[in-house]
């Protein structure tokens, strides 16, 4: 149940993930970022780690430069394109996705509603792509930019009754609630939660701390997720970091 992840990590990124397993890992959760992106090239690399171990692989989809809250067509039908193939590479390894809403640009600022209904229509796609791979697809709730849609336990649950797919879960990221100082109100909905990303920080920024080296109440957190059955993906720096966060994390669930 406890899976391992990192966007920092991108200098030979697949190489390191056969050492997951002795450091006390049973996944790993492919960022679809930098080198670590699934390509035609590298995902013969990802395929053979899935067949070579035992990690279960889930994938964070892509998100630089992306917006699925797009008004512009032609970068939200591009940023719909993108997420599609990384569905369809990984689809044969993985059947569990992580996607970030989108986000205001200056023009969805000035027209939030029509941003909101193309941020629903692309996650619909994704969605019913992804249904006819067999894979689910989870929404993560997001830091505390301004701009950003999902920072909030209402659009979370917004997004998932206006998107209306049974493919759809919640990934609760434990540390982005954290910066947004709505964690508690978050873990009012667990029952919604099919996958956690793991991490700290002081509640003011995304630090990706190892957990218990910023302000997260984790007692309190792993009382919430009793009886949940979904994966732990602790989100370090560093594969030091992440054991570090997994021991803890055993700890707190002791």
């Amino acid at each position: 149940m406890f899976s391992f992840s990192s966007s920092a990590l991108v200098d030979r990124p697949f190489d390191w993930a056969y050492q997951l397993e002795d450091l006390g890992y049973s996944g790993w959760e492919i960022v679809n970022e930098g080198k670590q992106r699934l390509t035609k090239e590298t995902v013969k690399q990802a395929r053979e780690i899935a067949q070579t171990t035992g990690l279960v692989i889930t994938i964070h989809l892509p998100y630089s430069d992306l917006n699925l809250a797009s008004l512009n067509q032609a970068i939200w039908e591009e940023t719909v394109r993108q997420m599609k193939t990384c569905l369809t590479l990984a689809s044969d390894f993985a059947r569990l996705a992580v996607v970030h809403p989108g986000h205001l640009s200056p023009l969805g600022k000035q027209l939030p509603d029509a941003a909101w209904e193309q941020n629903i229509l692309g996650i619909q796609q994704i969605c019913d792509h992804a249904a006819d791979l067999d894979m689910t697809v989870a929404v993560e709730n997001m830091v505390n930019i301004e701009s950003l849609l999902g920072r909030v336990p209402s659009e979370i649950a917004g997004i998932m009754e206006n998107v209306d797919r049974s493919n759809l879960g919640f990934v609760l990221d434990v540390g982005h609630a954290n910066t947004n100082g709505n964690l508690d109100k978050f873990l009012e909905m667990v029952d919604l939660v099919i996958h956690a990303h793991i991490h700290d920080n002081h509640g003011e920024r995304d630090e990706h701390l190892p957990i218990g080296s910023g302000t997260v109440n984790w007692r309190r957190v792993m009382q919430a997720f009793n009886g949940y059955s979904g994966r732990f993906v602790t989100e370090s720096r560093s594969l030091a970091q992440g054991q570090e966060s997994l021991q803890r994390l055993k700890k707190f669930m002791a």
